[in-house]
């Protein structure tokens, strides 16, 4: 019996190893533009926890940037990125930078990171996101907006967290405090 409970670990350690990713790349090897043009350079944000959040204006889950200003204030200082990313892959985004910026600003009080509009899904999507799909797979494409990707200090991908997700839901939180 006792080999059989052995032997199976042992088969599941393997198959648990071989699923797992190379990460020939980091999400530190990557940078994206800003929603005011500059470049954000993920070298800079080394030895951080980043969660990734493909945003959009018009969603239902729009409310959600409550939840990641709230998550931004209270873990940042702790070493926490909140990187909000929107896009309109889902056909609920405003058409410029600029009002996205501003409704974020006036709707919300969002001082965190903003990137410009960018594509999260298919052969458009920008680098980072096909680098997620290929190493956590289909788990890490966003089915939808707010979808959440959390990279750990590492620059690896520790999980991800659907829309529906609240950002300071117990679940996330316990794993952001646990990495952090």
């Amino acid at each position: 019996m006792k080999k059989g409970i052995l032997l199976l670990s042992l088969i599941m350690f393997f198959f648990k190893t071989s699923a797992s990713a190379n990460y020939e790349k980091k999400f530190y090897d990557f940078s994206i533009e800003s929603i005011t043009g500059e470049t954000i350079n993920f070298k800079d944000y080394k030895n951080k926890i980043i969660l990734v959040v493909n945003t959009a204006s018009y969603c239902g889950f729009t409310k959600q940037y409550d939840e990641l200003q709230e998550l931004w204030d209270l873990y940042k200082e702790k070493g926490l990125i909140v990187l909000g990313v929107p896009s309109n892959s889902f056909n609920q985004e405003k058409n410029n930078n600029a009002d996205i910026k501003e409704f974020c600003e006036v709707n919300f009080n969002i001082n965190f990171p903003l990137t410009t509009i960018t594509e999260v899904k298919g052969k458009n999507a920008h680098e980072v996101f096909k680098w997620a799909k290929e190493n956590h797979g289909k788990s890490a494409i966003p089915k939808w907006n707010f979808h959440k990707i959390l990279i750990n200090k590492e620059g690896k991908i520790e999980d991800t967290f659907a829309s529906i997700t609240k950002p300071t839901s117990k679940k996330l939180i316990k794993i952001i405090e646990d990495i952090l």
